[in-house]
């Protein structure tokens, strides 16, 4: 029996929807779409209060840290009961240098006329004209000098005071973009906090202030903070537009500062640059964000796929916006960026001890993040596949509880200390190096040019203004060429030898300082004097530091003993506890 056959299915070409037919569907939709209700106005108000206790606690804690440093230099050196000359004192090795050229350009009679004195500088080094503004990164004291001529300081401050002032107002700075970072990075200004109780606590590790105010590094890092925090509200997901052209131009701003003023600041902006390629390579980050531009560069990503086995461009995309119940604070960007600028930092510090002043502030502030980050503990939580309790309730309880009780412990232990410090009142003594400084001042001839250590040398120069063979700088190798020649006066030379180098640099007097010449250092082979043998052959490392003959005994002590043939080339005029300063004849009469 045939099957019953279906009804003919007819194929027609579907029609365009007319225009009128597209809006009201369009609007079916757009009907369909359930508008959100405002926020009240408790929830707005508790973000304003949060955020403007926020900034009130960061501003208060950078003021607070600032006035901190003030005070706690007034105390440790009496500073406003000093002399000038024992203020000026103060200031050690290369930081002297960078004062004395700040009090260059007050004295001098125009803005425009000193730069060119600096820049044409031919009265600091004998024999040599350098250009101190680009050689030694004198930004710094240009624009201090402007300020304190411009603001009509002048009539109310000191110079010194201007000074310090500025690079103690930058200190503030730095603990304020320090805490920025940690409260963008986690969410709650308590992280901020107790990133600055770190690094004041461990000040000794976090900043060199206390020993050298001058230093570069004083003037550039706080703006390299700011960076670093710009940086870090460019790369979080949620920020908007306008958020977005703030923080890129505070970023722009911020490392050209910085650059101008340190020159070693290459090196930092190149781990930077190693962070954010990292970051960018593993697609850890809004694609509106390539700091790489991939289509650009899509080769060379292949290649790196190819050569390294990685997977940079064809795996799945993350989440724009992740929320504290996901539990995957890994896939956070900013995060990522400092995970791998404080590793790249802490591998340096490792290996250069000078660079973990650079490296702990910012470990402070991770560690701070990590203790009062909901998101990080609600991640700990779904590794520990934590059950008993509501993992995001317990993440909220800890990420307050903790950091309190952290805070309250320190507050108990360090503040007292702190205190403690400021209260003690301590007396900067010298008279050796001021009776030194005030016989040249007298003494010395204008147009003397003195030798003797780098050290000693700046501050010469700082507090006579009197011309010197060296100076405390090692970015040029004509400089470091004559700190090597001039640090022979500790080796086992003879008279003949050190009068020819001294005379080279048309050296007038030389400076001996009894603190090198009978140095007693804890390790053997490391004090100038066994540095100064080894490179002359006079000392081998490799069996045991074993000394080889020389019929020359050693210059800085042979010299003191006033027979021939030092006193022939060398005629002691001046001398205390510390120094002993000698003429270097013109005429020399050789006796037997």
């Amino acid at each position: 029996m045939a099957e019953e056959e279906g009804p003919p299915v007819e194929l027609r070409q579907r029609k365009k929807p007319k225009s009128s037919e597209k809006e009201s569907a369009k609007e079916e939709r757009i009907n369909d779409i359930p508008i959100p209700e405002r926020a009240p106005k408790y929830v707005l108000f508790q973000r304003f209060a949060k955020i403007f206790i926020g900034c009130l606690a960061a501003v208060t804690s950078g003021m607070m840290y600032a006035l901190y440093l003030s005070a706690y230099h007034e105390r440790k050196f009496w500073f406003s009961n000093r002399q000038e000359l024992e203020r000026e004192i103060t200031f050690q090795g290369d930081s002297a240098i960078y004062y004395s050229y700040y009090k260059d350009m007050l004295k001098a009679p125009s803005f425009e006329r000193g730069v060119y004195e600096l820049t044409h500088n031919n009265k600091t080094v004998s024999l040599k004209t350098i250009n101190a503004v680009q050689q030694m990164s004198l930004y710094p004291e240009l624009i201090a000098s402007v300020l304190y001529q411009a603001t009509g300081s002048n009539e109310i401050i000191e110079p010194v005071y201007f000074y310090i002032g500025i690079v103690f107002g930058l200190q503030g700075i730095y603990v304020t973009a320090l805490f920025v970072t940690s409260w963008l990075m986690s969410g709650t200004w308590l992280a901020g906090m107790l990133t600055v109780a770190w690094f004041i606590i461990n000040r000794v590790d976090t900043t060199r202030i206390e020993y050298s105010i001058p230093l570069r590094e004083n003037w550039a890092l706080p703006y390299f903070a700011c960076q670093v925090a710009a940086l870090t509200g460019y790369l979080k997901s949620n920020l908007n537009t306008y958020g977005e052209r703030f923080c890129y131009l505070l970023m722009s701003a911020s490392t050209y500062t910085f650059m101008m003023m340190w020159e070693y600041s290459h090196y930092l902006l190149f781990l930077q640059a190693i962070s954010l390629f990292l970051l960018d390579i593993f697609s850890l980050k809004q694609s509106d964000k390539m700091f790489v531009p991939h289509k650009e560069n899509g080769h060379m990503l292949k290649f790196l796929e190819v050569k390294f086995g990685l997977n940079m461009t064809n795996g799945k995309s993350l989440k724009e916006t992740v929320t504290l119940e996901d539990g995957r604070i890994g896939e956070r960007p900013e995060i990522i960026y400092h995970v791998i600028h404080t590793i790249l930092l802490g591998s340096l510090a490792m290996v250069i001890e000078g660079l973990k002043y650079i490296w702990i502030p910012y470990v402070c502030m991770l560690a701070a993040f990590g203790v009062c980050s909901p998101e990080l503990w609600m991640t700990l939580f779904k590794w520990l596949r934590l059950r008993t309790v509501h993992p995001i309730l317990l993440a909220l309880i800890l990420s307050m509880a903790v950091p309190t009780i952290i805070g309250l412990s320190l507050w108990k232990e360090f503040f007292p200390r702190l205190m403690t410090e400021l209260m003690e009142l301590q007396e900067f003594y010298d008279p050796d190096t001021v009776e030194l400084m005030t016989w040249i001042k007298r003494q010395a001839p204008v147009a003397a040019v003195f030798a003797g250590s780098p050290q000693l040398m700046g501050a010469i120069k700082l507090c006579t203004g009197w011309m010197v063979t060296s100076l405390p700088l090692y970015n040029d190798d004509d400089l470091l060429k004559r700190n090597e020649n001039i640090y022979q006066i500790y080796s086992k030379r003879s008279a003949e030898d050190i009068y020819k180098i001294l005379t080279s640099y048309k050296a007038n007097y030389l400076i001996v300082e009894d603190a090198i010449c009978n140095e007693v250092g804890t390790m053997r082979g490391c004090r100038v004097k066994d540095l100064l043998d080894i490179a002359n052959g006079h000392m081998v490392c490799e069996e045991g530091d074993k000394l080889t003959y020389s019929k020359y005994g050693r210059f800085c002590h042979e010299v003191k003993i006033n027979y021939s043939p030092y006193v022939n080339y060398f005629t002691r005029v001046y001398w205390n506890r510390s120094y002993f300063v000698y003429k270097i004849n013109t005429v020399i009469s050789f006796q037997s």
